[in-house]
């Protein structure tokens, strides 16, 4: 369990591959620049004897630590920070800051655990968290733990991504145009055109072949999620708070178990602000790793950089919101409340621009939440014919997988009334997963203080999920579920 075969590491996700008549050869580290001549040479000749690994997500080429920050940001960073304020309305104050926090230093933790198990084995890198799931676990239980949480995370981002990207489309050309467009002299588009507009751009964007090729529209994307929200809590703060705001926590609420029920929700909500696990993982990989200064140090150092930056703006979010509107903060979050408050004396271009920011924020994260998928497609695709994939067949997947993720939004367009659901049952993957792969791999001296912390993180972690999970049933339960199949507002 301490070490990490190569073996391992290179067939994740080929099940169903057809192997090749010639031997397979374990590349030592084929992502990241190549550290020597004799490196290079190596991977060559592994690529003639293997035509599938030529193809495969390790081989990328070398990249910054900028590059990185960027897309640490980009995938960081989210809509979902929104909904802050609301989880404060629940907690209060004092509690409302001490659980973010924990969460925080929780999750930045976990994320400690990843970057250093990245490389625990010298000259095997594990580029994928399924990868290290599996080299922690073995084939079966890493599979079966690691498999569906990454995928359906990352194919379910995709799909959040359109809705709300779709949404804030649709927001945009009524703030701009009027809702009959007569301001613009155009005729306005339906819910399902909005969708397939951005499904559109989202995949030409994503046509890219790798990380390093998105480093700009990561660090695009970075520069819109920081705008618009410290846009929308400034201009929330300035424009001062509604008649009757009260910062008492839970003032609406009468019964027992609805503060119960609310006081878990609220801790779901801040559990999800945190995100980006599933890809740490995949970014790390894009750097390069000689022998003697390994990718962790400025893996880490990046990490430092841009959580810095995202605790800043999450924590503004959230106060600077919880102040502006107190417990009249709608279930919608700052999105829905600064326009059902402050709309009517807002100027349509600033209204424009926020909408116009989120739109960007979206297009911008899709492509970096969609790799996994496309690698995944890109496995299957090279295991089972058996050759490199074309040019032609990567964007023929990625056209594939971003036709089945549109499907889904206009199937499921209320998909983000059960994100607190779907991100509980995937949560493993930052609060779980990570403490036991590394008790797993670095098998620390049992009841030693690092043996102690990541088991009682890991446990802790277990329970969170249980609590995330019957605190989205309890509100599915109780709030109802508007059930739109196929009717996209």
């Amino acid at each position: 369990m301490g070490e990490v075969p190569a073996d391992i590491v290179d067939s994740t996700l080929e099940d169903n591959a057809i192997s090749t008549k010639a031997p397979h050869v374990a590349i030592a580290i084929t992502t990241g620049s190549v550290a020597d001549e004799a490196t290079a040479d190596a991977a060559g000749a592994a690529r003639k004897v293997n035509p599938r690994d030529g193809s495969l997500p390790e081989s990328r080429g070398g990249s910054t630590t900028a590059s990185v920050v960027f897309h640490l940001l980009c995938s960081g960073m989210g809509i979902q920070a929104l909904m802050l304020p609301v989880a404060f309305a629940s907690l209060g104050w004092v509690w409302g800051i001490i659980i973010m926090s924990v969460g925080f230093l929780w999750q930045l933790y976990t994320k400690w655990a990843l970057v250093d198990l990245h490389e625990s084995t010298p000259g095997t890198r594990c580029n994928r968290f399924l990868d290290l799931a599996i080299a922690a676990f073995g084939p079966r239980l890493g599979k079966l733990l690691a498999l569906f949480p990454v995928m359906y995370l990352s194919g379910g981002t995709c799909v959040m991504l359109i809705i709300n990207g779709g949404r804030a489309m649709d927001d945009l050309f009524k703030t701009m145009c009027g809702g009959d467009g007569t301001a613009c002299s155009i005729k306005p588009l339906h819910g399902v055109e909005w969708f397939l507009l951005f499904t559109c751009i989202a995949i030409v964007i994503a046509q890219l072949p790798n990380l390093n090729a998105i480093a700009v529209v990561s660090l695009f994307g970075a520069i819109m999620a920081i705008s618009y929200g410290a846009l929308i809590w400034i201009l929330s703060v300035t424009k001062g708070r509604p008649e009757g705001v009260s910062y008492k926590p839970l003032v609406e609420v009468k019964s027992n178990k609805a503060r119960i029920g609310s006081v878990l929700n609220a801790i779901g909500i801040i559990a999800l602000s945190f995100r980006g696990h599933n890809l740490v993982l995949e970014i790390q990989g894009t750097l390069p790793s000689p022998q003697k200064c390994p990718s962790k140090g400025p893996m880490w150092r990046a990490v430092i950089i841009s959580y810095s930056i995202i605790a800043l703006c999450m924590y503004s979010l959230a106060i600077g919101g919880f102040w502006a509107y107190g417990s009249k903060i709608p279930n919608g979050g700052l999105y829905i409340a600064f326009p059902q408050f402050h709309g009517h004396d807002t100027p349509k271009l600033v209204m424009g621009l926020f909408y116009l920011l989120i739109v960007a924020n979206c297009l911008s994260a899709f492509p970096i939440y969609a790799m996994p998928v496309f690698d995944n497609l890109k496995r299957r695709y090279t295991g089972i014919r058996d050759r490199r994939c074309s040019r032609r067949a990567r964007a023929s997947l990625k056209v594939f997988f971003g036709c089945l993720a549109f499907f889904v939004a206009v199937a499921l367009p209320f998909l983000g009334s059960l994100a607190l659901l779907i991100g509980g049952m995937t949560s493993t993957l930052t609060f779980v997963l990570p403490c036991f792969m590394w008790l797993a791999i670095k098998r620390p001296r049992r009841r030693s203080g690092k043996w102690w912390l990541n088991v009682g993180l890991g446990c802790l972690g277990g329970v969170l999920w249980v609590v995330m999970v019957a605190a989205a049933i309890w509100v599915l339960v109780d709030r109802g579920i508007n059930a739109n199949f196929f009717k996209p507002s």
